[in-house]
């Protein structure tokens, strides 16, 4: 699916030249639950930013279904970013004046459906997240964790390929972090999703089949087989 070879990502600091990604390679496959690890700072959300065709590489490519995400027109990335990757975020960046239903329907919105196929498809994710009772609640009167899973249930309703979550439980207490992920981890098994989480949690992070640990710019690569210990991965150990 994902074929990413010398990712190269730089930012501007002022005067100074500031590296995010320096050299990444990276395979990810077709239905693959992969967790992207490491220090605050390191290029973590970069990397998904570039997965998802947010922003570009400043070297390296970024194959997508033998697609080079770098070289893609603007319309044609934005057609992807419509069809094929669902994006969940640590802030839920839900519209507040909206209800929950209507904020999953805007995903459809690029679609051209009718209003009536928009209202069905939408109510249905809701319902597939557990919350057919809060369809007609505005964000404000919604809990943190049913906030995210509206945030969720509008990545999906779309039915993309790949599922992108960056942060997905960094605002939630410990119970609602292990239903959210519980959540993920059971949408991706039956619909067979590509999901990459981004994480700073070793617990989130021993869910998925795979861990890439960045760290200075730079991937090594992990599995879910640590040691119960409450803290992150030495990226030594797994290089």
């Amino acid at each position: 699916m994902y074929e990413l070879t010398g990712i190269r990502k730089y930012f501007h600091r002022g005067a100074e030249t500031v590296w995010a990604l320096d050299g990444v390679d990276l395979d990810i496959a077709d239905g693959e639950f992969l967790a992207i690890q490491g220090p605050t700072g390191q290029g973590k959300s970069t990397l998904l930013v570039l997965l998802g065709g947010l922003d570009r590489p400043t070297e390296g490519r970024i194959v997508f279904d033998g697609r080079d995400l770098g070289r893609l027109a603007e319309l044609q990335l934005a057609e992807l970013r419509a069809a094929d990757f669902g994006f969940v975020f640590q802030s839920f960046n839900l519209i507040p004046t909206l209800t929950a239903q209507e904020n999953v329907e805007t995903a459809l919105v690029p679609f051209h459906l009718s209003p009536d196929e928009r209202r069905r498809r939408a109510h249905q994710a809701l319902v597939d997240l557990g919350l057919e009772d809060r369809v007609g609640h505005l964000p404000s009167e919604l809990s943190g964790g049913q906030q995210q899973r509206v945030a969720i249930a509008r990545a999906l309703v779309k039915d993309p390929k790949v599922l992108l979550a960056d942060e997905p439980t960094g605002n939630l207490d410990e119970d609602t972090r292990d239903e959210i992920v519980g959540a993920l981890e059971g949408l991706w098994r039956n619909r067979g999703l590509t999901l990459v989480l981004v994480t700073h949690d070793s617990w989130v992070a021993r869910r998925a089949e795979r861990i890439a640990v960045i760290k200075g710019g730079r991937v090594n690569y992990g599995d879910a087989s640590w040691p119960s210990t409450g803290r992150e991965p030495d990226p030594e150990l797994v290089a």
